[in-house]
């Protein structure tokens, strides 16, 4: 923050939150409620990557994930919207993941948090409309960012060696060759934040944006064999009604 610090003085207000303490997100927000009279955009972004086949993960491990990545987010937005609430509207801009659409190995739980974090919002959304506020999920493809530097490995094990697990963790441990990973890894920051800062203005809100050419076409991708899937079974789902809602 030091940057933003001596680029903006005492414009800057800021404050530190652990966002898997409750009562801490809610005093802060109150905090930076009273002090700056109205906040306008509410950006929810922490979270961090656990690395690992799903028997792998810890226990404390498995529970941190999920406080982060999941319960931080549900924990600020119902922290912000009775205050947004009350001051006439505005607009929440959640960081979710093409993860969130599109499963990948060795990310189970992470996974399980984005899926979360997407079924959440899309709810909330639906709730707060008649407020003014608006919601917007960002889904965001590989970032050139320090997230896979600081992704968080499982203990492994011998069983996962040779398989996709084992790959996926030779890969970001250095096994991909500097073209594969500028390939695997596409998105550029600076763009996907202006992407993030421009959707603050648009109205209605977007529901969700999903950022970077990889990540479009692995969600479209995962969106339609789920829909082929689904059109498959449409025969089978009727059946299941009862008798006096059938159709004949």
């Amino acid at each position: 923050m030091a940057e933003l610090v001596d680029r903006y003085g005492d414009r800057l207000w800021t404050a530190t939150v652990d966002v898997t303490d409750a009562a801490t997100v809610n005093h802060e927000v109150g905090r930076a409620f009273n002090d700056l009279g109205r906040i306008d955009v509410v950006f929810s972004c922490a979270g961090f990557g656990v690395l690992g086949a799903a028997e792998e993960l810890s226990e404390d491990l498995l529970t941190r994930q999920i406080e982060v990545n999941l319960m931080g987010a549900i924990r600020v937005v119902r922290a912000t919207v009775p205050r947004l609430r009350a001051q006439g509207g505005g607009r929440i801009i959640q960081m979710s993941s093409s993860g969130g659409h599109v499963p990948d190995p060795a990310m189970s739980v992470y996974n399980a948090t984005k899926f979360g974090v997407e079924g959440f919002l899309e709810s909330v959304a639906m709730e707060v409309a008649p407020f003014g506020i608006g919601v917007t999920l960002i889904a965001p493809g590989g970032v050139r960012t320090g997230f896979n530097a600081h992704i968080v490995q499982a203990q492994p094990l011998p069983a996962y060696a040779d398989g996709v697990v084992g790959m996926t963790r030779a890969a970001l441990g250095g096994g991909l060759s500097p073209e594969a990973m500028r390939h695997a890894i596409p998105g550029d920051p600076v763009r996907i934040a202006a992407a993030i800062i421009d959707s603050a203005s648009v109205d209605p809100a977007p529901r969700r944006l999903v950022l970077g050419g990889a990540a479009y076409e692995a969600v479209t991708a995962a969106l339609q064999n789920k829909l082929d899937a689904l059109r498959a079974q449409k025969m089978l789902a009727m059946s299941t009604d009862a008798d006096d809602v059938r159709e004949h």
